[in-house]
């Protein structure tokens, strides 16, 4: 039983002879180009919506 066997795609080797750890890599870039903008987004509209919030705030409700 050779230790490779038991290894992940990414673990298992490098270069074009390799396919599963190439097609590992780009896998994770996909899933980081996916997941940033998204995060981006969304930490964008949550302090848009802090802004806006302090701003219009009636004085007489804050503590």
């Amino acid at each position: 039983m050779e230790l490779t066997t038991i290894a992940c795609a990414v673990c298992m080797g490098n270069g074009p002879d390799h396919k599963d750890s190439v097609a590992a890599g780009y896998a994770m870039l996909v899933m980081l180009l996916i997941i940033l903008p998204m995060l981006t987004a969304i930490i964008f509209f949550i302090r848009r919506m802090a802004i806006r919030e302090r701003e219009n705030l009636d004085p007489a409700l804050s503590d």
